[in-house]
């Protein structure tokens, strides 16, 4: 059982819904993102999700784009992205960690040897957004078999006919875009997303957790109800890009968590 696997069962036996926080690895600065991500747990985060900046983000719309270039631009790279994690480890143990990010950068540092720095430094699952099921051979199984959740996403997108192959080797959990196109671009909406989610929790017991435009602890509890919890990114990555102060961005992220925790 991982650490996603433990939170998960934990918070369904308190019949709370999750809140997952993206934050990427490295903005502004190496310094403040470790502090900012130190401070998430005590924010209500159950579930952290670590932005692997990456040159060419497809799936991300122009806030997390930036995010990923200041990072860059900072010095990030995988290796300090692991630091970033292992340093988080050294005073949290239970918190899970999703690494999201892209193929390039892994695939250049090698399967293998990247699930070994991975597992070592504390990650828990995996988000690769460009590696579809027809993929599974390249990283979703050899992850799976060194003990980290391999994290799908499902998309309005995914029919019928296409969500049982998404699902295939899916664990943790199944991460729900609420919107067609990239993140930041549009708002979710409740009513559309809680038929969607039906569908899929129809064909799987892992949780379906929502994902895009939700950028308020109403959006977020709203977002909630009609799932097993919602995750927030781009409106908290905003704050970060405004210059706020970190104990205001930690209090802009409780206001998101607790308003999914009252669904």
């Amino acid at each position: 059982m991982t650490r996603i696997d433990a939170k998960f069962a934990a918070l369904k036996a308190e019949g709370k819904k999750a809140f997952v926080a993206y934050i990427m690895a490295g903005d502004p600065d190496y310094d403040t993102s470790l502090e900012i991500v130190r401070g998430l747990p005590a924010a209500g985060v159950d579930v952290i999700e670590l932005g692997l900046p990456f040159t060419d983000p497809m799936a991300d719309g122009p806030t997390i784009q930036a995010a990923g270039q200041r990072a860059l631009d900072g010095g990030m790279t995988l290796q300090r992205t692991l630091d970033l994690a292992k340093a988080f480890r050294e005073t949290d143990d239970t918190t899970p960690i999703v690494l999201m990010g892209y193929y390039n950068p892994i695939y250049s540092r090698g399967v293998d040897k990247f699930l070994a720095d991975a597992k070592e430094a504390g990650i828990d699952g995996l988000i690769v957004v460009d590696l579809p099921p027809e993929e599974d051979e390249e990283l979703c199984l050899p992850a799976q078999a060194a003990g980290l959740n391999f994290i799908r996403l499902a998309t309005p997108t995914t029919d019928d006919k296409r969500l049982p192959r998404v699902l295939q080797n899916t664990s943790g959990f199944v991460y729900y875009v609420s919107i067609t196109g990239i993140t930041g671009a549009a708002e979710a909406e409740a009513t559309d997303v809680g038929p969607e989610v039906a569908r899929i929790k129809a064909a799987t017991d892992l949780p379906v957790i929502v994902g895009f435009g939700i950028n308020t602890p109403e959006k977020s509890r709203a977002i909630a109800s009609v799932a097993d919890g919602a995750v927030v990114g781009s409106a908290i990555v905003s704050q970060i890009a405004a210059g706020k102060p970190v104990a205001e961005v930690l209090d802009f992220v409780k206001s998101l968590a607790d308003g999914a925790h009252s669904a």
